[in-house]
């Protein structure tokens, strides 16, 4: 009989920890989630500032070679033909 009530007890507290185990598990998980939401938001805004940062580079870029296309229109129109060329020079093979 008091090996029933050492195994009813050592049942107990095994479930006790067990039960203490899940509860910390779901408290980290929910902690994990809670990382990950922030690291999301986080790259998103990274992404975003180097979007723009991308975009505003892309623009001040065309504005050079327009402004190189407007001083120099004679220059630009031999090297397109050139680019053109040599793209159908490859396009053959």
């Amino acid at each position: 009989m008091a090996e029933l009530k050492t195994a009813s007890a050592e049942s107990t507290a095994a479930r006790v920890k067990a039960e203490v185990a899940a509860e910390d598990l779901s408290a980290q998980v929910a902690a994990l989630r809670e990382d990950l939401a922030r690291l999301s938001e986080s790259v998103i805004a990274l992404g975003q500032g180097a979007k723009t940062a991308v975009a505003d580079e892309a623009s001040v870029m065309t504005e050079r070679v327009r402004d190189k296309v407007r001083e120099e229109p004679l220059t630009a129109i031999a090297i397109t033909a050139g680019v053109a060329y040599l793209f159908g020079l490859l396009s053959r093979r």
